[in-house]
């Protein structure tokens, strides 16, 4: 038997930008349904869903975290996301395996950047919303101000179901414009009343619109409105419903998560406003494909289903070894059985299943339709993955995540711990999918790309928690190229006599400028046996292992063709050696006599920023040899296309988040090459031969 009754389930992110109050938030929630009997505080570092050191140090929520709790007959799983900017695709990650969110919106600063980011994801999935607007008690909040930014942000009206009573120090509970009663808090409590007479008449305007707005929903009730009849209280909670998981409004109520103030009728409203898993499947059925011929296939969030469910999350523990956060769509997971990993194929073995409470693991003998949960030690299955009914499966889409924006090199600080820092990085890998790591051939770096620089600085801590290694990072070598801009010829001669049998190469060649893009060409125009045809193709890795090892600067050279038309050969001293190193002599040769140039990486870049940033935001690109593309307005903000140098770039998330505020958003990914100005070109050789020196002299 499933352990709730699908339609009495809520899955609910609560979503926003950092600092918001999510955690507050989603405390309150805890403590006032009695899942937790003392309530954290952030600044206390002891909140049930900010448990990770990082988090705790930071007093920001770095990952995803879980809780879950009943009210009114309901069961509530939550979901507290990240919302500072590095970390909020962790948060689009989970709200794949929600029904709703609620999203909350500072009664101070408004609707930020991250807050319009993480809407557009919930809009990805098509998740009703209801809006808390938050911090009512504290000083200059404006309830009105932060109601009118939501349909300016995000498009959809946001319509009150409670109105504050007073704010700042004089906010002391709040107007249900559904039951058109007062509640006054006291204590952590909330004492029913009639509605104060200074605000009955706000309050009356107020319901007025909320009922205007469930009556233009539907035909029969806006006649039924229009000749002057009163809407039953059972048709506005209906309407209420309907409006909410249709999205034609957004459900708006209010409070003070620290203060604790508002959370009980926060709840109510997510009970009324938010589907369950079977309300949301009438309008958005289960989907998948099945993984044997790639047909569409459905699933119902019922127990005499076929199981499926999707994996959301992973969570490397170097104690309880990986967890795998997952969401059941259909049938049921029992604890010791074996499940089918629909997307790679792989059985696995499930243990013990237990639902989450921040750290806590509480356990389960089965979970059903609609439910979330964590198994341990799961050996072919991560993020992203489906399992399934072995004789039914099914796969689930994936989540897309953004590509990283910023990248370091890393080292480890103790020498021989290159294998430590690669082990302890693939284990986080399987924890956080935004987080890329690779070996790069050519400049032999360590590289971690992450969303931001905190977001790796983040992950480096963990590294050295949960691994046991610490590593330096540092700003990574910039892939620059090498190539010419006009024509050459040179002749490249190798003879060496040492006693008894020398060597001798000797080759003609002319190279040539290509366009950009076209990488290298060798042409053979030998004729007459001016060279043996087995020694050619000596010459052409001669040349090629000249040009990957760069000749002005270091850097691989590209875009040329090397014509190969001339050379000699001595009957008894060449061989295929002497003809390479003639082919690498000749190379170096016709290079410098060729107008050789660097080139230099160059980005397209897109950035969304507030309409007041704009001018200084273009001024720092063009300060950054970026040239401006287009300028396209969204809402509130302004996208901007540009081109810009990488070098340029590598540390351009917290120039953006001090131009903007920390309002501004950034993607890029590369482009193109171009010529790289002299002067800057100069001073690259110049470092260069410096520290080809400096190698020579250690030596």
């Amino acid at each position: 038997m499933a352990n709730f009754d699908v339609n009495k389930i809520r899955n609910v992110a609560v979503i926003a930008h950092g600092g918001a109050g999510k955690t507050s938030l989603t405390e309150a929630m805890l403590f006032n349904s009695g899942s937790i009997d003392r309530l954290g505080r952030i600044e206390e570092g002891n909140t049930t869903t900010d448990c990770e050191p990082e988090e705790i140090s930071r007093k920001i929520t770095i990952t995803s975290a879980f809780g879950f709790c009943s009210w009114d007959g309901h069961r509530i799983n939550l979901i507290d996301t990240p919302g500072f900017i590095n970390f909020v695709e962790d948060t689009r990650g989970s709200l794949k395996a929600v029904d709703g969110a609620v999203v909350i919106v500072s009664a101070l600063s408004g609707v930020k950047a991250e807050t319009e980011k993480v809407w557009k994801y919930a809009c990805e999935y098509e998740i009703p919303r209801i809006v808390f607007i938050n911090k009512m008690d504290k000083e200059s909040a404006n309830f009105p101000g932060a109601l009118d930014e939501l349909a300016q942000s995000f498009g959809t009206e946001g319509v009150p179901l409670q109105i504050p009573i007073g704010s700042g120090e004089t906010f002391s509970g709040i107007i249900n414009l559904i039951n058109m009663k007062a509640y006054q808090f006291s204590g952590g409590k909330a004492a029913e009343s009639d509605i104060p007479p200074d605000m009955l008449s706000e309050a009356q305007g107020y319901r007025k619109k909320l009922v205007e707005k469930i009556a233009e929903s539907e035909d029969a009730l806006l006649e039924k409105y229009l000749e002057g009849g009163e809407l039953m209280q059972e048709e506005i909670i209906r309407g209420i419903k309907e409006g909410s998981l249709s999205r034609r409004f957004i459900p708006v109520v209010c409070g003070s998560a620290t203060k604790n103030m508002g959370i009980p009728q926060l709840m109510d409203a997510i009970i009324l406003c938010l589907p369950s898993p079977h309300d949301l499947v009438r309008i958005f059925p289960i989907k998948g494909k099945n993984p044997k011929d790639s047909k569409d296939a459905q699933r119902k969030p019922d127990e005499k289903e076929p199981f499926s469910a999707y994996v959301f999350k992973t969570i490397a523990d170097p104690y309880a070894g990986k967890l795998s956060v997952f969401r059941v769509y259909s049938g049921a997971l029992k604890a010791d059985s074996t499940v089918l990993n629909a997307t790679t194929g792989a059985k696995e073995r499930i243990g013990q299943i237990f639902y989450l409470l921040g750290k806590k693991q509480v356990p389960a003998s089965s979970l059903g339709p609609g439910e979330i949960g964590v198994v341990s030690k799961l050996k072919e299955t991560n993020t992203g993955d489906t399992l399934s009914d072995e004789a039914h499966p099914i796969v689930f889409e994936k989540v897309k995540f953004a590509e990283p924006i910023i990248s370091y090199a890393i080292a480890p600080k103790s020498k021989g711990d290159e294998e430590k820092v690669s082990t302890g990085i693939h284990r986080m890998l399987e924890e956080d999918p935004t987080i890329k790591f690779h070996r790069d051939e050519e400049t032999k770096e360590m590289i971690l790309s992450g969303m931001g620089q905190v977001h790796l600085e983040v992950a480096l801590e963990r590294l050295k928690r949960k691994f046991g290694v610490e590593v330096v990072m540092k700003t990574p070598k910039i892939p620059y190229r090498e190539t010419i801009k006009a024509s050459s010829d040179a002749q490249g001669r190798y003879k060496k006599q040492s006693g008894g049998r020398g060597q001798y190469g000797d080759c003609r060649i002319k190279i040539e400028p290509m366009p950009r893009g076209k990488g290298f060409e060798f042409v053979d125009n030998i004729v007459g046996g001016a060279i043996p045809r087995q020694y050619i193709p000596a010459v052409e890795k001669g040349i090629v292992d000249a040009m990957h090892e760069g000749i002005i600067a270091g850097y691989p050279m590209v875009d040329v063709r090397v014509t190969l038309y001339d050379g000699s050969y001595h009957t008894v001293d060449s061989s295929e050696m002497a003809f390479k190193i003639a082919g690498s002599l000749g190379i170096k040769k016709a290079v410098e006599n060729a107008k050789p140039i660097l080139l230099e990486p160059v980005m397209k870049v897109e950035i969304t920023t507030p309409d007041e940033a704009l001018g200084a935001v273009i001024g720092d690109l063009n300060s950054k040899r970026g040239k401006v593309q287009g300028v396209e307005s969204q809402a509130r903000n302004q996208k901007i296309t540009a081109l810009v140098p990488m070098s340029e770039m590598l540390t351009y998330a917290n120039q953006l988040h001090s131009l903007t505020s920390g309002r501004g958003l950034y993607s890029m990914e590369f482009s193109h090459y171009e010529e790289m100005p002299s002067h800057q070109a100069q001073k690259i050789i110049a470092d260069k031969a410096a520290q080809k020196k400096e190698k020579a002299e250690e030596k």
